[in-house]
């Protein structure tokens, strides 16, 4: 591969937003990455879906093709980079690539998350590499510090804002005073949000980036299905007036913890929802479209990584990068680190998760309100941290912060609480993250 010449030929799988950044880098920086490479790196060809579409990047004449499984398995191409997205073809032009002998770069966190092994597998087996950083968070390096910086060190935690579509509505909501759905138009009127917004919103993104963050800080194999969560459609004006008195700020947070037991079991917990934060705390003050992850180590201590989280040129960065060390490793007859599972922790469900509820609760205004429902949080093992009350003629609002508890027990108070005769309705339940139990 890459004789004659001597260059390494890169095949890139998909034209769109970041394809054509990822081209165009290429094309610019030749010289460059020649210099840091020790060789020449040049485009093998781009694989699109339609030949007529409008791109951002002038192609020379010879270079493109709709024919993504031939590119894949020419043998003069030593690396192939793919960012069309989605599950398949994606998976087979990937597993058909590492067969051909080329090494992978890829930027699909959805493939990754959902069947992740099939691919690492194959490229242990092909003797190649399959870098990802871009795969999560865009241009911010985090994967890389988690896989090689990081490797000597334990890490204890991974709490990270990984989707700049809901941080963009959350932040509106938090400034302006806007419900949900006025703040979902206006990002979507700005280009922050889809059309169908539904993976952004519904967390599906960010699970699947949480998948992919838990299985390389705890050296297990952790799964999209494998992550509890929730989005942010139903969080309210008055969900985030609230956190405000509390001196917080409400964000979709990606969380991967590991946890031990009572007779020193280690098991990994991940979840993807909407938390109330303290506004003292460093992901409170990420703004609008922007990504940051916050890592807790036993040595290291607790890092921060921020930055543009999605487009074009961000992610090309990303993949610029992989691409490379990929280089950089065929040059000298080597590979990168694969797959580190070797812990093969248990992901713990939910329900065992300890967690912390702030819960709004509208209540009849009379004796022995308070008391009843302080009760009714003894009752399933919970203890209470703060409570306010609010009168409104006939009723009252009580806002409860509880302590640390398992989820299904705080679970279980929620619904005893919209059980009870005093209780009018549970208007909000929203966990509590970074504050003290």
């Amino acid at each position: 591969m890459g004789e004659g010449d001597g260059a390494l030929r890169v095949a890139v799988l998909g034209c769109g937003v970041v394809g054509s950044q990822v081209v165009r880098l290429l094309q610019q920086q030749a010289g460059d990455l020649a210099a840091r490479v020790g060789r020449p790196v040049e485009l093998a060809g781009v694989a699109v879906r339609r030949l007529d579409a409008p791109r951002d990047v002038d192609l020379p004449e010879g270079l493109i093709t709709t024919d993504a499984a031939g590119l894949v398995a020419r043998d003069d191409v030593d690396l192939v980079v793919e960012v069309i997205g989605g599950i398949e073809p994606a998976r087979g032009l990937i597993l058909s690539a590492l067969e051909h002998g080329a090494s992978v770069v890829t930027a699909n966190k959805a493939l990754l998350a959902e069947d992740g092994p099939t691919l690492f597998e194959a490229a242990e087996k092909a003797g190649r590499d399959l870098y990802y950083e871009a795969a999560v968070a865009g241009a911010i390096p985090i994967l890389r510090p988690l896989r090689e910086s990081l490797a000597g060190d334990r890490v204890t935690r991974v709490l990270g804002i990984v989707n700049g579509t809901t941080n963009y509505i959350l932040d509106a909501m938090d400034t302006s005073g806007a419900g949900f759905a006025e703040a979902l138009e206006a990002a979507q009127r700005l280009g922050y949000a889809e059309a169908d917004p539904t993976a952004d919103v519904e967390g599906f993104d960010a699970a699947a980036k949480a998948a992919i963050l838990a299985s390389l800080a705890f050296h297990s194999r952790v799964t999209a299905s494998d992550v509890h969560r929730e989005g942010i459609s139903e969080v309210t004006a008055a969900d985030i007036a609230s956190a405000r008195e509390m001196g917080c700020v409400v964000k979709l947070l990606a969380i991967c913890e590991l946890r031990e037991d009572d007779g020193g079991e280690e098991s990994v917990a991940v979840r993807v929802h909407p938390a109330m934060i303290p506004r003292s705390h460093p992901l409170a003050s990420v703004r609008e479209a922007y990504n940051a992850v916050f890592v807790e180590s036993d040595a290291a201590g607790q890092l921060m990584f921020y930055g543009p989280g999605a487009g074009g040129a961000p992610t090309a960065s990303a993949v610029m990068g992989d691409l490379v060390t990929v280089a950089r490793n065929q040059v000298a007859g080597t590979k990168g680190a694969g797959e580190s599972a070797y812990a093969d922790r248990a992901v713990l469900p939910m329900g065992e998760t300890r967690t912390r509820y702030h819960v709004a609760i509208d209540v009849d205004d009379r004796a022995g309100v308070l008391a009843s429902v302080a009760l009714a949080f003894s009752e399933h093992g919970v203890s209470i941290q703060t409570v306010r009350q609010e009168g409104r003629g006939d009723d009252a609002q009580l806002v409860v912060v509880s302590h640390g508890a398992t989820d299904a027990q705080l679970s279980a108070t929620v619904d005893h609480l919209r059980g009870m005769d005093i209780v009018r309705e549970v208007t909000s339940v929203m966990r509590v993250e970074g504050a003290d139990e």
